[in-house]
């Protein structure tokens, strides 16, 4: 059984992931997450979706874009309609 490289847990359906030179190994796709997924420069969450990138700053939305000084990053929430 492969182990996991976040967690330890030893898992008979452990995966492995490969992106640009980095390799993991993983028993669940939060265990994934947690290592390769990129953070909000705003808020530190992490981003699973495509989020937003300006300058090589990642972003989970707009609004955090938009809260860190970016401009013209919108989204369709309802704060962000004219």
């Amino acid at each position: 059984m492969n182990r996991c490289d976040v967690c330890g847990n030893s898992y008979d359906k452990a995966f492995t992931i490969e992106q640009q030179g980095r390799r993991g190994t993983f028993d669940s796709f939060e265990c994934a997450i947690h290592a390769f997924a990129p953070s909000c420069d705003h808020c530190g969450c992490r981003i699973i979706g495509h989020g937003a990138e300006s300058d090589g700053r990642m972003f989970c939305c707009a609004h955090c874009a938009q809260a860190s000084g970016e401009s013209g990053m919108v989204d369709r929430t309802e704060g962000d309609r004219a």
